[in-house]
């Protein structure tokens, strides 16, 4: 006799593994006297060998050097400034995990609700420099490091950013976490751990846009924390067949099964014990490689379902754009972007049910326990993922499923643009996840059921309110399915949360009522955006104040005492030397990577956020052009009148967004043209800078004087650039739209330059460019004469660019016809203002002095008390 083994299982995990652990803590056993028993060994030799958080610089460089000797197998003679890096890494994450197994605990015994922040991106930035700010370890692991031979400056360059979102909403769930940590509010965040992220921006020769990979995991991540025996398997494909009891269960089986695997990310709080966590979720094959495949010889064969798994995790925000079957929309690129949509919140959610569970509490507590943050529809399908478990796997009945669905989920909706608004064709969701869509119709009928008894034969609102678009193919609308099954709805504005209310979910506020639908405005965190970045501005403001750091920087609205040293001409010239040192920061900084020179006795104006045509960069370089012309039609004494200027932009945009990069190439080769000038380089200079990461941000926004916030009015939700810029005393150019309308109000609007047509305007100016269009060259001759110097060559083959001057001459569905003019007002509006440098600097320290409104330390409160009814559990 010998064992046997089914032959298909070779390759496969032996079982599914059953926790033994909760992964976030435990609590002791305890004996009759209620005292905790010690769970193995002796107590005393356990506790001998514990550590703590380094407290001097001694612990420090014991730490440094024992993680260069035994992790990285480096002596003194062959470390250089990468592994160094990696040593301080090691030992700053060592301090973050002694935290965080206290907050695990802490959060365990005590039990509190939590919530847990599902957003598709998380743009940490790097991490080394904001660990130590918050560990309060700065200035020990500086002259740590120092004594052994290294600068932390030279250190801090080392690290990559790490490639895991690609603007405003990922940088906005970043500043979340961190506020979060630092207000001690039980929030855990999911997201994916992309190999490759986005990708890097190239230029070319000619100026076009270049992808290539980013990979940014080439190197072990020091700040992650592979957690391999946390493991879920996701089902995609396969068949769905409905049970004939009339339960409404069914049964999924078949298909591909994938592994998601977890790796833990720390997230320290500022000036605190608490560090919570950022579960990011990688694709593994259940069975990674086919043997019997490879020995047949069919080599494809045996690697496909591990390549098809790991593609899953790969690249942030695949092209969806390689369309070879347009009738149903079942391309790679969206299957893809589809899979990893649920693959993610299939396993964020089985954690948190896991989480749950290990309290004991019965399954219709779950909403007591835990609420879900949607960060804009991306992670909608959780909805119907948690009425799958608790239907065919708890076995509810549907109304108390619904119940449990619609008091745990809250969606934050990030924009107004019909456009923008996710949806996904049913053939591809009945492809991909078949029990998820007979669940969504499901929810549809029950819906529209209720909405025909509320309007009884308004067939018409049935047809907008539906979960299902018709056409051909049919649609799911995700915003729709998130505004149904969440508890509440948000914007992040204002006038976005407005707009929200009245246009895209006006149907939906009428039937379930406003209250449902509230506003959060969005924040920035101050310990990165000021403090981080801008440490020699902190430091004044500290000094100033006679404040500590750790007290202003987690409440903000302090910062509004530095209005009565506006007419302290001492403190001004600090101010505004400030200012400069942080422009030759930049000035060196594009110096050492791209080999050029920047003027810094110029005003610095920046626009910085990825390409596309409603934020309008468009807008800006035709500013930049006219400037140019205007330059170049003057005597050389007049010339030497005008305000000196730098302009940079950065941003990328979508690999398929033709558009998009035809401005990226534009904004290059207006850049050559203007800064080879003689007659005019020493009044205006034009850098785009590539690759634009929070690392670039950092020393880009600190140097600005004005930023521009240039979006066509009722389009940009609210963003969170302008909030950056202004408290770090960059004044504020833009349109009366998102938060630069708070901003203003904050700050007061002799603070900011505002232009162009307000949102309720828009529509109609829509309507007479379709049907009423007047000619550019009688509408705005301004304009013209730059379209037409773009079309003649002045930038290179003005056939390339017809494209996107097209989308201005007919159509103009942004509206740059109609605020050019206003446009070039407020910019000379801006020269004027900033020829007079003490009334500038005035006006700059005010604007920082009242940002405290925009910390996302005060956003996360708000969601914390008014949306999750959760509450601050501080480690004793």
């Amino acid at each position: 006799m010998t064992s046997t083994i089914d032959p298909k299982s070779i390759g496969k995990p032996q079982r599914p593994r059953r926790h033994v652990r909760t992964l976030t803590g435990y609590l002791p056993e305890v004996d009759v006297t209620g005292k905790e028993k010690w769970p193995k060994g002796e107590e005393e030799v356990w506790k001998a060998g514990m550590r703590g958080v380094d407290k001097d610089v001694s612990d420090i460089t014991k730490s440094f050097v024992n993680h260069a000797q035994t992790s990285l197998a480096r002596q003194a003679y062959n470390l250089d400034d990468f592994g160094a890096y990696e040593a301080a890494a090691l030992a700053a994450r060592d301090d973050l995990l002694v935290n965080w197994n206290e907050t695990q605990l802490n959060y365990t015994r005590k039990n509190p609700k939590r919530a847990y922040y599902l957003s598709l991106e998380f743009l940490m930035g790097r991490t080394l420099d904001n660990a130590l700010l918050n560990l309060g370890l700065k200035g020990e692991f500086e002259e740590g490091v120092k004594k052994l031979g290294f600068n932390m400056e030279d250190l801090l360059e080392k690290e990559r950013d790490a490639a895991l979102g690609n603007g405003g909403l990922g940088r906005l769930a970043a500043c979340y976490l961190d506020s979060s940590a630092s207000q001690e509010i039980p929030v855990w965040g999911y997201g994916l751990r992309y190999q490759y992220g986005i990708f890097q921006q190239l230029i070319s020769p000619e100026g076009n846009q270049l992808e290539a990979p980013d990979p940014w995991l080439e190197h072990q991540n020091p700040w992650e924390l592979p957690r391999l025996d946390v493991t879920y398997e996701v089902r995609f494909y396969g068949h769905a067949e409905r049970s004939s009891d009339g339960s409404g269960r069914a049964n999924w089986s078949g298909g591909q099964e994938v592994m998601a695997v977890a790796y833990d990310v720390m997230i320290p709080g500022y000036n605190t014990k608490t560090t919570n966590n950022l579960r990011l979720w990688q694709s593994k094959p259940k069975r990674g490689f086919d043997l019997n495949s490879f020995n047949a010889g069919n080599y494809e064969a045996a690697v496909e379902s591990s390549n098809s798994a790991a593609a899953i995790t790969s690249v942030l925000y695949p092209n969806d754009h390689t369309s070879t079957d347009l009738a149903n929309e079942a391309t790679v690129g969206k299957e893809l972007r589809l899979k990893q949509q649920y693959f993610w919140t299939a396993a964020s959610l089985a954690d948190i049910l896991r989480r749950f569970k290990n309290t004991g509490k019965p399954i219709t507590d779950f909403p007591d326990y835990a609420a879900i943050q949607l960060n804009d529809t991306h992670p909608t399908l959780a909805i119907p993922e948690l009425m799958r478990i608790l239907i065919d796997e708890e076995e509810l009945s549907w109304n108390q499923a619904w119940q449990i669905v619609t008091n745990t989920f809250f969606y934050t909706n990030h924009t107004v643009l019909p456009e923008a608004l996710e949806k996904w064709a049913v053939p591809l969701v009945e492809h991909v996840l078949p029990r998820h869509l007979q669940i969504i119709y499901d929810i549809n009928m029950y819906f529209l059921q209720a909405v025909e008894k509320k309007f009884p034969g308004d067939r018409d609102r049935l047809a907008r309110m539906s979960l299902i678009e018709e056409g051909y193919p049919k649609q799911v609308r995700m915003a729709h399915l998130a505004c149904i099954g969440s508890r509440k709805v948000n914007g992040v504005a204002e006038l976005h949360s407005e707009l929200v209310r009245t246009t895209i979910l006006k149907d939906f506020v009428e039937f379930e009522g406003v209250s449902k639908f509230g506003n959060v405005t969005n924040g920035v965190t101050p310990r990165r955006w000021l403090d981080q970045c801008n440490h020699e501005l902190s430091d004044l403001i500290t000094k100033t104040l006679k404040i500590e750091k750790k007290v202003w920087l987690k409440d903000l609205a302090k910062l509004e005492g530095l209005l009565a040293f506006t007419e302290d001409k001492n403190f001004r010239e600090q101010w505004a030397a400030i200012k400069q040192r942080n422009k030759e920061r930049l000035a060196r900084h594009v110096q050492t990577t791209l080999g050029l020179t920047v003027r810094t006795d110029a005003m610095f104006d920046v626009q910085i956020k990825r390409l596309h045509e409603y934020k309008r960069q468009t807008l800006n370089i035709l500013g930049v052009i006219h400037r140019y012309l205007t330059l170049k039609s003057m005597t050389p004494a007049e010339r030497s009148k005008c305000n000196r200027k730098v302009v940079f932009f950065a941003g990328k945009a979508a690999p398929a967004y033709y558009i998009a990069k035809l401005t990226i190439r534009l904004i290059v080769n207006v850049a050559r043209v203007i800064n080879a000038d003689a007659d005019t380089k020493d009044f205006l200079q034009l850098y785009f800078l590539p690759d634009y990461s929070v690392s670039l941000a950092e020393v880009l926004i600190p140097a600005s004087d004005i930023s521009q916030h240039i979006s066509t009015a009722g389009t940009e939700a609210s963003g969170t650039s302008n909030m950056k810029f202004c408290l770090n005393g960059g004044l504020l150019l833009g349109t009366v739209d998102g938060a630069n309308i708070e901003i203003a109000e904050e700050v007061g609007e002799n603070n900011v330059f505002f232009f162009g047509h307000l949102t309720p305007a828009v529509e109609d100016l829509r309507y007479q460019h379709a049907y009423h269009p007047v000619p550019i060259e009688q509408k705005c001759p301004a304009l013209a004469k730059v379209l037409n110097e773009v079309s003649a060559g002045m930038f290179g083959d003005g056939g390339v660019y017809e494209p996107l001057l097209n989308t201005i001459r007919q159509g103009d569905y942004y509206l740059l016809t109609d605020d050019f003019d206003s446009y070039i007002a407020a910019l000379a509006m801006v020269d004027d203002a900033y020829l007079d440098r003490d009334e500038w600097i005035k006006k700059s320290i005010r604007t920082t002095a009242k940002m405290g409104k925009f910390s996302s330390d005060r956003a996360i409160l708000e969601y914390a008390e008014s949306y999750w009814n959760l509450e601050q559990t501080p480690v004793s």
